[in-house]
């Protein structure tokens, strides 16, 4: 902020968010982190939640959806239980629509 209170927006360089993100650490008592750790939660986070992917990716900013299906990290039992909630109805076929044997 400039002396008459007017506000001055700049970009924070790349450095001073690792400093930043050292010092919260620091402060929370926890391992040190990088910005892409919190970037990977965040996108991991959602995808745990249950958000649908194209969602989850254009969040991140993400071209490619398969960059985004890397940060999955949700075990295949999961994804197999998410197969067979899935229903789809099955409609038997009208006698005539039958195929001859």
């Amino acid at each position: 902020m400039k002396q008459g209170g007017a506000i001055i927006v700049k970009r924070l360089s790349v450095q001073a968010v690792y400093h930043r993100f050292a010092k919260l650490a620091q402060r929370a008592g926890v391992e040190s982190f990088s910005p892409h750790d919190m970037r990977r939660s965040f996108v991991s986070d959602l995808l745990d939640a249950g958000e649908d992917i194209v969602t989850v990716q254009q969040l991140a900013g993400h071209a490619n959806v398969q960059t985004t299906a890397s940060y999955d990290r949700r075990p295949a039992e999961v994804k197999r239980a998410a197969m067979l909630r899935r229903r789809t109805p099955f409609v038997e076929p009208k006698s005539d629509d039958k195929p001859e044997s």
